[in-house]
Parts: C-alpha cells; sequence; structure tokens
C-alpha cells in the first residue's frame, strides 16, 4: 500500500472518528444489503431524459448511483473505527448548442431530476456563448435494457462485522506473535450500484463490487530506537469476500519465498511474514548506490507502469487539459504518428476495462460504451492512447475506447485511465530463470513513496522489500533503495519478461485526476520483469 492511500484511509476515517463529505451519510450495516427498485431508477432516468429534450438537448445521459462503503480499522487488540456510508442520487449531463452542461440532485423524485436535467441545459446554453467548437460526439450505439455485475461468490456487505472484526484481530495477533511492535490493519469495501440512461437508447443497470485488505506491520529496535515497516502484498481487487479465503490457488511463491498474492489473500500469513521481514528490514545493510540490473515483481510494477505509462497516454493529458493540475505528457501525438519506441519489443501494454477481478472491470463506461481491450504500445512501439467519447475524433475514431468515468453521482464524468497492463512475456520463462542470468541486481518487491514530474518523463521509485542479486542468487535483503528512470530509457532496458504464470494484478481506489479532483479504482498488471542497467541511489536520511 502507498503511503498516500493509507492516509487517505487512516486519516480520514480512524483517529478523530471523521467521515469525508465524498463518502456520503453515515447508514447502518444492513443498509449496504439493500438497492434501488429498478422501475423507480427508470422512471427518474425517462424524466430526466424528457425534461432534458423539452429544454433543447441533443443529447443527455443520465447517472443514478447508489455509492456504499465499508470501513473495519483496527490496531493491535484494539477496533478503531467501523464505518457504514451511503452517498446517492442523480447526474445528468447534456448537450445543448453543441455544448456540455451538467447538474445533479440527491432528491429522487420525478420533478426534481427534470428540474436537475432544466438547470444542466440551462448551463450548456450559458457555456454554448463562449465555445470555441462545438463538442464531436463520437457513436455509441444504444443497447436497450442490460444489467452486469462483477463476478462474486461472497458479498462483503453481507458478511457480518464480528467476522471481519475477527479476522483483522486474528491478523494482527498473529503479527504481534511474530515480532510485531505495532500493526495496523484493516478492511475497505465497495459496492457501487450504478444505472445509465441515454438519449441513445441505452438503459444499463451494473452493480460493481471492490474489497480492499490493507496493514502496515512496524518493527522496533527498542536500544536505537530505529523502526522499519512493512506493508501488505496484497492488491484491492474487483472481488468479493471469497479474497480473503487464502486458498493456495492465489499465491505465488517467489524464489525468496515470499509469498504474492493474485486471487486469493491470506492476510495471516502476510502478516506473520511482514513482522518477520520487518525485523529483518532493522539488520538489513543500506545499498550501495550504482548501476543494477533490476527485477522488479507486479507488486512493485504496477506503480511504475501506472505512473510512467497509464497517466502520459491519457488522451487529455496529451493534449494539454489536464496541465493546471495533474501535468501533460511527453508521449505528444506526433510520436503516435512516428510509432516513438516507448520500450523495448518485449514491452506490450494494452488497455482493458473487462478484465476479471481488475478495479476497474465494467460492462460498460459511464458514457454507456462497451467496453474492451486494446493495445497502447505493441512490440516496444506507441500505437495508441485512451479516449473518450468527445476526443475520438481527434485521434480519427469513429468510437471511444470506452474509459469515461466519475467517482459520484454528484461529478461529472471525463477521461480516466482504464486498467493499464504489460503483457507476459511469449516463451516459456520463470521468476528464478530470469534471475539466474544477472551478475549484480536487486530483486524488488511491493510499491514504495515515487516521485515523478508533470510530463511523466523523469521518475524515483522505492518499494517494500529489496534483495541483492549476486551472480545469479539472491544473497541477503538491502535497505534504503529507490531507482531512478527516464520513461523511454528505463521501458527500452526491459530484457526479460515471465511467462504468464506469473502474470498478476496491482492497483489503487486513489488514482487522483481533475479540478475538481476525483479518485477512481484502476489495476495494472504484468509477470516479473528484468531491466538491465538501471541507476539505484541510496535513500538513508544522513544526520551530521
Amino acid at each position: 500500500m502507498q503511503r498516500r492511500d493509507f492516509l487517505a484511509l487512516t486519516g480520514l476515517t480512524a483517529g478523530g472518528l471523521i467521515v469525508p463529505s465524498f463518502f456520503g451519510k453515515v447508514i447502518a450495516a444492513e443498509q449496504l444489503q439493500s438497492s434501488l427498485d429498478p422501475a423507480l431508477k427508470k422512471r427518474l432516468a425517462d424524466a430526466a431524459l424528457q425534461a432534458a429534450r423539452g429544454a433543447g438537448a441533443t443529447y443527455c445521459d443520465v447517472r443514478i448511483g447508489r455509492y456504499l462503503r465499508q470501513f473495519v480499522i483496527t490496531r493491535e487488540d484494539k477496533v478503531q473505527n467501523v464505518v457504514n456510508t451511503e452517498s446517492t442520487g442523480v447526474g445528468i449531463r447534456v448537450i445543448v448548442n453543441g455544448a456540455w452542461g451538467f447538474a445533479a440532485t440527491n432528491a429522487l423524485g420525478t420533478a426534481d431530476v427534470a428540474k436537475a436535467a432544466q438547470q444542466a441545459a440551462a448551463i450548456a446554453k450559458a457555456n454554448a456563448g463562449v465555445q470555441t467548437a462545438p463538442v464531436q460526439l463520437a457513436k455509441a450505439p444504444g443497447v436497450g435494457e442490460v444489467s452486469w455485475r462483477t463476478p462474486i461468490r461472497k458479498n462483503a456487505m453481507d458478511v457480518p462485522i464480528k467476522d471481519k472484526v475477527g479476522l483483522l484481530l486474528d491478523v494482527n495477533a498473529a503479527a504481534m506473535g511474530a515480532g510485531a511492535s505495532f500493526v495496523n490493519s484493516m478492511l475497505f469495501l465497495v459496492n457501487e450500484q450504478k444505472y445509465f440512461a441515454s438519449t441513445d437508447g441505452s438503459y444499463i443497470d451494473q452493480d460493481v463490487h471492490r474489497i480492499w485488505a490493507p496493514m502496515t506491520v512496524t518493527a522496533i529496535d527498542k536500544s536505537s530506537g530505529k523502526f522499519r515497516t512493512r506493508s501488505g502484498l496484497s492488491s484491492p481487487m474487483g472481488l468479493g469476500y471469497e479474497y480473503l479465503d487464502g486458498a493456495s490457488a492465489g499465491k505465488i511463491v517467489g524464489p525468496n519465498g515470499v509469498v504474492n498474492y493474485s486471487s486469493s489473500y491470506d492476510m495471516k500469513e502476510d502478516a506473520i511474514a511482514a513482522a518477520r521481514q520487518a525485523q529483518e528490514k532493522l539488520k538489513a545493510p543500506s545499498v550501495k548506490p550504482g548501476k543494477y540490473d533490476l527485477v522488479l515483481d507486479p507488486s512493485h510494477t504496477w506503480l511504475t507502469i501506472h505512473e510512467s505509462i497509464g497517466h502520459p497516454l491519457e488522451l487529455d493529458r496529451v493534449l494539454g487539459y489536464e496541465a493546471n493540475y495533474a501535468g501533460t505528457s511527453f508521449a505528444t501525438l506526433d510520436k503516435r504518428e512516428q510509432h516513438f519506441q516507448y520500450g523495448s519489443e518485449l514491452v506490450n501494454i494494452f488497455a482493458d476495462k473487462t478484465q476479471p477481478g481488475s478495479l476497474g472491470a465494467v460492462a460498460y463506461d459511464d458514457e454507456g460504451v462497451k467496453c474492451k481491450r486494446w493495445d497502447l504500445i505493441s512490440n516496444g512501439k506507441l500505437v495508441d492512447y485512451q479516449t473518450i467519447r468527445d476526443q475520438a475524433h481527434i485521434l480519427g475514431k469513429t468510437e471511444s475506447d470506452g474509459c469515461c468515468y466519475a467517482d459520484s453521482w454528484s461529478s461529472v464524468q471525463f477521461q480516466r485511465m482504464a486498467n493499464v497492463s504489460m503483457a507476459p512475456g511469449k516463451k516459456p520463462l520463470s521468476v528464478p530463470d530470469l534471475i539466474k542470468d544477472v551478475e549484480n541486481g536487486i530483486y524488488i518487491i511491493g510499491d514504495g513513496s515515487f516521485s515523478i514530474d508533470q510530463q511523466r518523463y523523469n521518475a524515483q521509485f522505492g518499494g517494500q522489500l529489496f534483495y541483492e542479486i549476486k551472480n545469479g542468487q539472491i544473497t541477503r535483503m538491502l535497505e534504503d533503495v529507490a531507482y531512478q528512470i527516464r520513461t523511454p530509457e528505463f521501458w527500452n532496458a526491459c530484457t526479460a519478461v515471465a511467462d504468464e504464470r506469473d502474470y498478476r494484478l496491482g492497483g489503487s481506489f486513489f488514482d487522483g485526476k481533475g479540478q475538481p479532483g476525483q479518485v477512481s479504482a484502476v489495476s495494472h498488471g504484468s509477470s516479473t520483469a528484468r531491466f538491465n542497467g538501471i541507476n539505484v541511489i541510496n535513500t538513508a536520511r544522513r544526520l551530521g
């Protein structure tokens, strides 16, 4: 877990027991198991569509959302907080006179949504007066009435609180018994009930589930006051409570014995390992700066993919729409025409909003576009970007890529990152086989702090666990490791990618973007990969 993600949860929902307004109103746990009447959603949607047409809209879409979240937060043998929240309302977007308008309401009456639609139309008319060119909207054929649900086996919202608390306290006790000085653990559960309707003729009902079980284990050397931490190696996933059943089929054991979790997570096992590894980190020698061959585990690589490929290939960033807040991109439009060599021929990057178990998995995006998989980088060459309906014409496309999203019914949908992943190697290659050719390297597991410039060109990444590789063998743990990259140089240094047996997803619930800021949940998959000749620095803080 990244520090910013941990703070987003613990800093806002633990401590002062304050729930941010984004998460909605506090409700009883039983209400997490309910849903809106489908007939009501259809009735509200039709009222909004009719009112928008009557106000002059040539296009309208309606999103009726019920966003449910549960937090269960513990520390050592104490429950710090249990919070259940709900946020429900209707967001309406229209085009009038070639311009966008948006309005939202949390009142669920037909008159209320009709009024919001009229307000959206009035805003669009005002925008049209200052807009330099009309919106060009790519086609999105109406699909009629359809529904989709995350294919979960066990709804986490149905599991009793006492069972969740029992799991976390058992995890904490196991970590403390294995030598931890402190341990924080939590569950963050999400159910988004999203209904979309548009003048294209679509009525799409989707029920989206996500789960996250982050923890941080701390070991302290009392004689020196030195401390080290190790965060959990799980990933947030688009799964149900079955993710926490700890089945061995969901585990991949790395060559150093660290268990990396894929479709199932044994949180207790990971807590015990984290406590022991945090103690080992206290004794680990500090890295010597220099050039190393890096072997990067998928639990680490997802963040490097996210920051140095996912963000710079968002078309709105390429076009400068995000320049005021989240930056631009070095991967400008001319590079697509030139088939820019983004990485080595082993680097194949694809976007996929349908990937099972991923955080971004849905059947349709928030513009009613059917989701798909498409290539961004093929054999190392840049071939495409991520595009939504009103941007498609810029690239000569006739359809959106289906990556438009809003984090709430009250937020306007805009271009967001799809699940962006690196394809596994095409030839049989295990992680031990990948490591055995490394003479002087470092094996990095888990994500850590990072820094990257506004164009996504220069960056620095840390991690959770670092192991020295000498002459093809993992020798010892290291500490204070971070590596520096220039994006194209780094990806062109990719010399080996493990095959599909090692493929795993990582990701974040809190990918931030936009003004006002929104967050989205996104996953990034990869197999373990090797990068030769990367500059490693020592991050130890020296005093005096």
